[in-house]
């Protein structure tokens, strides 16, 4: 099988990236440095992961990335998104397509890939109003909720989930641990129990050593500063309990070591998948062997309260859970190192891919 895997970096991740390659003259050099970096990495499939030759990987909204392959290719100065990726997927013999980012490219686009693809998927988890995906064989996720609304938008949708990346083992054995509770993600006053929960957890930084590396809205960030404090933007503000435990955000290997230093990881969905859960942080702390924290949902299988992870049903129950579990290091650990054996057993790369491929049929 030719495999075509294209994603997405976004705006938060590519000032990083640009960091880290700036060095890298080619796209194959700035794209190592990238799959190197692991961002994301529990989507990608293992041909990708492998370097295998039959697989071509590559973000398309990754500008510099994009025209490093264009000028190698020889194409015409100012060629589009879409006409660069299209190239790509002519030039590589593409035979299945898997599309991690098909807001962006969505039927329309679907419609002009050259003949020798065969077979066609989207991810995408997340409610998607207004979009098209009907061109795709296939649109997945590991959000039964969400699947069940493309169903009904006449889509095939399928259940398939993330996998743990095994650079994370690399991380899972540390001893180390000296951050109580942690906390990676988007911080908004838009996701009012999250933002609630985050604030209770800040407030016990006197009892416990909690850090927040909090992926803040330029918004947020200007509210915060002496010239946006002039300005009536309370709502914005990140509250003062977060904002003294808050560290700049951090993703792939940093955010790797950073969840490697953790004894607690805490999450909390935004009502995306409404009951459903399962989102990558689950997959990456449990991968780090830390003992997972999470609010109360629908689990992907061998996600267990209380053997693999311990879950809260309110807000009220967070402190006291917290509190008991620094507490009691052998049933942290306990629950720890079960949830890493379990994902690395259920979830391996190898069985992702064997997934995929069965989806295709």
């Amino acid at each position: 099988m030719r495999l075509f895997q294209n994603s997405g970096i976004g705006g938060t991740y590519v000032h990083r990236l640009n960091r880290l390659a700036a060095g890298a003259a080619t796209f194959r050099q700035r794209l190592d440095v990238f799959l190197d970096d692991r961002f994301g990495a529990s989507h990608f499939l293992e041909p990708v992961l492998n370097r295998d030759a039959s697989a071509f990987f590559t973000n398309a909204d990754d500008w510099r990335l994009q025209q490093m392959w264009a000028v190698q290719a020889g194409m015409p100065a100012g060629s589009s998104p879409e006409q660069i990726l299209l190239a790509q997927i002519e030039q590589h013999r593409t035979e299945v397509f898997y599309n991690l980012d098909p807001m962006r490219f969505q039927s329309d686009f679907v419609r002009q890939l050259p003949r020798c693809v065969r077979r066609t998927v989207a991810w995408r988890a997340a409610p998607s109003p207004g979009a098209d995906f009907g061109a795709y064989d296939l649109v997945v996720c590991n959000f039964p909720g969400i699947l069940a609304g493309y169903a009904k938008n006449g889509w095939h949708a399928k259940y398939f989930s993330p996998a743990h990346d095994p650079m994370l083992d690399e991380y899972a054995g540390n001893q180390e641990r000296p951050v109580d509770v942690l906390f990676v993600g988007g911080f908004s006053r838009h996701h009012q129990r999250r933002a609630k929960l985050l604030e209770a957890v800040a407030a016990c930084a006197d009892k416990l050593n909690v850090v927040m590396h909090l992926d803040q809205s330029r918004l947020a960030r200007f509210a915060a500063s002496p010239l946006g404090r002039l300005l009536p933007l309370a709502q914005q503000r990140v509250p003062a309990a977060v904002r003294r435990v808050s560290r700049p955000s951090v993703y792939g290997r940093d955010m790797y070591a950073a969840l490697s230093r953790a004894k607690i990881v805490l999450n909390a969905a935004i009502d995306m998948a409404g009951q459903d859960r399962g989102n990558m942080r689950c997959f990456e702390s449990l991968g780090a062997a830390c003992m997972l924290l999470t609010d109360d949902g629908r689990y992907p299988s061998g996600m267990v309260d209380g053997e693999t992870l311990v879950i809260f049903k309110s807000q009220d129950e967070v402190i006291g859970k917290l509190l008991d579990l620094v507490a009691d290091g052998t049933l942290r650990q306990r629950i720890g190192t079960a949830g890493n054996r379990m994902i690395r057993a259920s979830y391996s790369k190898p069985q992702q891919f064997l997934s995929f491929t069965g989806l295709l049929g």
